[in-house]
């Protein structure tokens, strides 16, 4: 089976290291960077299924190199910081991360976290009833090619917010809480994780909604969770 390559950027080289024996105690491939613009090159040259990137760092940090990565990619990336406050784990993943693990972390939360986001996308769409295109009155979701269209033109969606939509649609007119949207996405308990839920869909509400005030697709069941319009 093919290696899973994860780049692995920080300034501290110790955390590289040691974050390095963990992936590859795992069979996984690493690439280590100092610094965001680092980064970027070693993209340009070869094959990543994940990234792990420090916030804080020198020449290019974190939020700076999620923005360009984004331009063109949509790798998995899990954001490190030492930084606790939940508004920097909003802006986080407001700039297009799909997980955050703050400092010091225990490595085998990282290293499950992981995986976690590698079988999301690696295996992505693995829905019952995939390779199948979902339409909802203009929104257009095709499990097999893993793309969202709105009115025809294609919506660019990270990996995590592909799922979460593809959920929603698979299942049109269903609450989810934050909790089961967690659960089912994620593939893990949910702890105190709602604001994640709630930053990724505010993301994919900027992407499918013309007017976010007046929701046409993505609508919000007040006190208990989302929903997809049917």
């Amino acid at each position: 089976m093919k290696s899973h390559v994860v780049l692995v950027v920080d300034d501290d080289k110790e955390i590289r290291d040691g974050i390095e024996i963990y992936l590859k105690n795992e069979g996984m491939k690493v690439l280590k960077a100092q610094d965001g613009m680092e980064a970027l090159e070693l993209l340009s040259k070869h094959e990543v299924h994940l990234i792990l990137l420090d916030i804080m760092m020198p020449r290019m940090d974190g939020i700076s190199a999620t923005f360009k990565i984004r331009e063109q990619r949509n790798i998995p990336i899990i954001m490190l910081s030492a930084k606790s406050e939940d508004t920097d784990k909003i802006l986080g993943l407001q700039v297009g991360a799909d997980d955050y693990v703050t400092k010091p972390f225990n490595p085998l939360e990282l290293i499950a976290r992981v995986k976690s986001q590698l079988r999301r996308y690696v295996t992505f769409g693995e829905f019952k009833g995939r390779n199948q295109t979902i339409n909802l009155n203009g929104l257009s979701l095709d499990q097999e090619a893993k793309e969202v269209t709105l009115y025809g033109e294609p919506v660019k969606l990270t990996p995590t917010e592909f799922k979460i939509v593809e959920l929603l649609m698979v299942n049109a007119g269903r609450v989810f809480s934050t909790s089961d949207i967690y659960e089912k996405v994620w593939n893990e308990p949910c702890y105190n994780a709602e604001n994640t839920v709630t930053v990724h869909i505010r993301r994919i509400r900027e992407k499918i909604e013309i007017d976010r005030k007046n929701p046409r697709f993505l609508k919000v069941v007040w006190g208990i969770g989302y929903k997809m319009e049917k």
